[in-house]
């Protein structure tokens, strides 16, 4: 696969700037780490973001993951890997990506079951951490970054 545009984040600057502010913003969050890496995984595996799904794949063992849960985030619903606050925390995740195909939009069963898992403030930013990986997902499949160009 050849980039349509391998200097997107250089054209687009500010904006770049700005999606890299809102990783400031989580890395500061409460949010576990290990928790915004399996969200970022499998929200890059349904939009099909290849650099993203490499990124924070290899983020996530470099971090202690282990492959096997790596291996088995697509399929987390049907493997006894995850425990139940990130099984939430995913199923927000899946729920906010594919918005569009719930006419509920993200459907209050998935809500108050991340609800019960975390306080308001890391639901809060794994809110915006789903938000801010449709958003890179949406840029490098756009521009057709390249798996791996980033490490």
């Amino acid at each position: 696969m050849q980039p349509r545009m391998a200097h997107v984040y250089k054209v687009a600057g500010p904006g770049y700037q700005a999606l890299a502010a809102m990783e400031e913003f989580l890395r500061d969050s409460p949010a576990p780490d290990d928790i915004l890496e399996l969200v970022r995984l499998r929200v890059s595996q349904i939009n099909g973001c290849s650099l993203c799904v490499d990124m924070h794949a290899h983020r996530a063992s470099d971090a202690g993951e282990t492959d096997e849960r790596l291996w088995s985030v697509a399929a987390w619903r049907d493997t006894p890997f995850f425990t139940d606050r990130e099984r939430a925390a995913l199923a927000l995740a899946e729920a906010v990506t594919r918005i569009a195909d719930n006419p509920e939009g993200v459907p209050d069963d998935v809500w108050d079951t991340a609800a019960g898992h975390f306080a308001p403030d890391v639901l809060a930013a794994l809110v915006m951490a789903i938000a801010s990986i449709n958003a890179w997902n949406r840029v490098n499949v756009a521009a057709r970054l390249v798996a791996g160009s980033f490490r």
